[in-house]
Formats: structure tokens, C-alpha cells, sequence
């Protein structure tokens, strides 16, 4: 360091004034916070008797506009899909949050709304649980799946309501057990915010449907979705988690048992399966197949309040698999009705694998051409059937019109069969005609 008495250098006053004027550091930008949403109405009672209910249905049948409807349930607590609070909300009635278990029914309810609009999110969700208490819609908006027709890369309600409405909604509490009573005044006031959303998020979204001319393919989809059942699964025990681990038929044997042992117990009691014990400890224990509960409980992997309390139940199901008949043992890979996995397909029909692979490339590219996601342009099940087993004929307008037939048959919408059949038909004749060598 220079000592005090030397004298600081002396500057040239023009090469001072040649240098740039030094520039402030720049700061990165700070993304203004967004505001988060808060109820306009206030925190509305819950309704939990039949004449309150009442009460509300006449402001709903006098109410105008459409309908906001939402419903939430116990997942990961409860074995039924039931649900356990529905939220109403429509102009000039205001929110409703009703608890439909003590509830007689909720008839007057359904028709209070009538020919109404529904707005749901995710409707599929939503569905079964609402028509379990006979509330059905004659017309329904889904803003998530209007969401995916215009190709949001996030569709949930707090992405789309962040991005369309600039405003943030909580979300600590979209896994809670809702069949808690009383229930928590923060859940319901994050349960009346999912509905009081809806109203202005379905216009938007509707404008932004009539913008890019997908109006048309939305009320299709729409429409098809009042009809929506859950898929009930075959062998449903083979989606265990880890099944992929065990070896031989006879293991699959134990899974198989276990799992409905454990299915059973949970629709008994009423508990999601996985609190009875999880599927780590099914496939420990059908591995190891142990035979005395001393021998269960020190499985590795096995282990939990409900593995020791129903040891009996297990072990019953594990006898049953190891006393079972070799015929009766599960086969390794599951039966059903449709094409193999599209691995598969290149070993067992080259030809399918080809025309498969020309199909997903083609509905690709129109995916790309008409801006939404691929599988909402055409189920992807329903063009792995129509590539798998085509229609006979060969001649390019019966094998079109046939393809048609064939997607309406499964399901497709009109929209989405008008602008894909032409590219099946398409990758059908190309995938069988003869390459010339180069």
C-alpha cells in the first residue's frame, strides 16, 4: 500500500474527458410478484341441510349465465371416489359450498340448474363423483381441455389462471383429506377461489377458441365428455408398482392375491389401498412367500401398522398362490382385446410396425400444422387399432371411406377423424409398397 506521503498521478484533463462516462451496473429485471387471488365475495357458509340447500338452488335457478361447478374429493385417504364437498358458483347467486353427505339430495340442485352450462376443470375428474349424486350436465365447458386445444404448455387451473388472469391461487391445499369434518375454514376458502375463477376464465378461453377457429372441435369434445365413463381396467392388479421385479407365474400368483386381498379390505374399510400396505411390500412379500407370520413380518420391504395387523389376510392370499394349479397361474404378459405393445410390433408384423411408424409421423406434422398436442388430435389407442388391423381393401376411397367407419366405431370426434383419416389411409397404402433400391 502506497505510503500517505506520495503524491497520487497526475491525470490529462482531455484523456479524462475521451473516456466513456462510466455506465451503471446493469440490474437484472425483477419480475413484478403476482398478486395472489383472494375471494370477492367472502367466505360463504357450508350448506349441509336440505333446506338450506333448497334455499340456494332458488338462487341458482334464479341466477343467470352459466355455471361453475367443482367437487373435491379424498384421494390418497379414501377408497371411494365420492365426493366429499362440491363447489357452485353462478351469476347472481353467488358461491355455494355444499356437503352432500348429510344431504338427502341434491335433486333440487339439478334442477335448479337445468338446461344450464356446466364450467368444469379437468372434467373427467369431476364426473363420476357429481353423477354418484345425480348432478349431470346438458352442456358442459372444460378450461382444461379447452387449455389443451389451444396447445398451453400447462394446463392446470393456477397455470391458466396465472397466465390468462394474471392472479396466484394457492395450492397447499389440493391433497388434503376432504372428508374431514368440520372442514379447515383455509380449505374452504381455497375450495370456493377453484370455482370463483371459472366464469371469466371459460370467456377468455372461449374467445381464444373462436380466434384460432377451434370453436367447432371444442363443442365436439365437449359434448363427448358428458358421456364419460372411467375406464374399468382389466387385471388392474398388474399395474403394481415393482411387478416388473418378480419372477415366475407363481409370484405373479401371490401379487395377484395380495392385491385383491388388499382391494377388498380397502373398499371394506374405506382407506385408500396403499394405507393398508404399500406395493413395495406386495412384492417383497410375493417374492419371498414366507409362510408364518414371523416369517411375513421380517420380510424386508414388508413392514407398516396395517402388514402386522391383517398378517392373517396376507398370508391367506399367499397359501391361495401357493397352492393354486399351474393352470390357473397368470400368464407373464396381460390379455386383452387390443394390438400389442408398439415395441413389439416390429418383430411380430413389420408391415403394422411401417404403418404405424408413418402414422405417428403424419398425425405428428398435422399436430404441428393445426397448434395443439398430438393425442388430443387423435387418441393415440385408437390409432394404434386402426394401424394394427386395417381394413382389407386396398383401393384408395373404399380403404378411406372405411378408416372413417372404422374411428367412429372407436370413438374419434368428427373433427379429428375429417382431418386424420386421409393421412391413415395414406400411411397404409404407402407402408406396403414396394421401395425401389437405390
Amino acid at each position: 500500500m502506497p505510503s500517505e506521503d506520495v503524491p497520487a498521478p497526475e491525470t490529462d484533463p482531455e484523456a479524462e474527458a475521451a473516456q466513456p462516462e462510466a455506465q451503471p451496473e446493469a440490474q437484472p429485471e425483477v419480475e413484478p410478484e403476482v398478486a395472489l387471488l383472494a375471494l370477492g365475495d367472502g367466505l360463504p357458509p357450508v350448506i349441509e341441510t336440505d333446506e338450506a340447500l333448497a334455499e340456494y338452488a332458488a338462487k341458482v335457478a334464479a341466477g343467470t349465465g352459466p355455471v361453475a361447478i367443482d367437487a373435491e374429493r379424498a384421494s390418497g385417504y379414501r377408497y371411494s371416489n365420492r365426493a366429499y364437498l362440491i363447489q357452485v358458483r353462478r351469476e347472481g347467486a353467488g358461491t355455494g359450498l355444499i356437503d352432500p353427505i348429510p344431504l338427502s339430495s341434491l335433486a333440487p340442485l339439478q334442477e335448479a340448474i337445468g338446461d344450464a352450462e356446466w364450467i368444469l376443470h379437468a372434467a373427467t375428474q369431476d364426473l363420476p363423483c357429481l353423477a354418484e349424486v345425480g348432478l349431470t350436465p346438458a352442456s358442459l365447458f372444460d378450461t382444461e381441455l379447452a387449455g389443451r386445444l389451444l396447445n398451453y404448455p400447462r394446463v392446470g387451473l393456477a397455470t391458466l389462471v396465472e397466465t390468462l388472469l394474471g392472479a396466484r391461487m394457492k395450492k397447499e391445499h389440493s391433497a388434503v383429506d376432504w372428508s374431514t369434518r368440520p372442514l379447515p375454514e383455509p380449505w374452504l376458502e381455497y375450495a370456493a377461489l377453484d370455482v370463483e375463477v371459472l366464469v371469466e376464465l371459460r370467456q377468455l378461453l372461449a374467445d381464444q377458441l373462436v380466434a384460432a377457429g377451434k370453436e367447432d372441435w371444442a363443442r365436439q369434445e365437449f359434448d363427448n365428455l358428458r358421456s364419460f365413463e372411467p375406464t374399468v381396467r382389466a387385471e388392474a392388479w398388474r399395474r403394481t408398482s415393482g411387478l416388473h421385479k418378480v419372477r415366475g407365474r407363481r409370484a405373479l400368483a401371490a401379487v395377484r392375491a395380495l392385491w385383491e386381498a388388499r382391494d377388498a379390505l380397502a373398499r371394506e374399510r374405506d382407506v385408500t389401498p396403499g394405507r393398508l400396505i404399500p406395493d413395495a411390500s406386495i412384492i417383497a412379500a410375493a417374492t419371498a412367500m414366507p409362510t408364518s407370520r414371523a416369517a411375513l413380518m421380517s420380510t424386508p420391504g414388508f413392514h407398516g401398522r396395517g402388514a402386522s395387523r391383517f398378517a392373517p389376510v396376507w398370508l391367506e392370499a399367499l397359501r391361495k398362490a401357493a397352492e393354486m394349479d399351474e393352470a390357473d397361474l397368470p400368464s407373464r404378459t396381460p390379455r386383452g382385446d387390443g394390438p400389442p405393445a408398439p415395441r413389439a410390433w416390429a418383430e411380430k408384423s413389420p408391415v403394422a410396425a411401417r404403418r404405424l411408424e408413418l402414422a405417428r409421423a403424419a398425425v405428428a406434422a398435422l399436430a404441428e400444422k393445426h397448434d395443439l398436442p398430438a393425442e388430443n388430435l387423435l387418441t393415440p389407442d385408437h390409432l394404434r387399432r386402426v394401424m394394427w388391423e386395417p381394413p382389407a381393401t386396398r383401393d384408395p376411397v373404399e380403404l378411406l371411406e372405411r378408416i372413417i367407419d372404422q374411428l367412429g366405431d372407436l370413438g374419434s370426434r368428427s373433427w379429428q377423424i375429417g382431418l386424420t383419416a386421409p393421412a391413415l389411409a395414406q400411411a397404409v397404402l404407402l407402408a406396403e409398397a414396394p421401395t425401389s433400391e437405390t
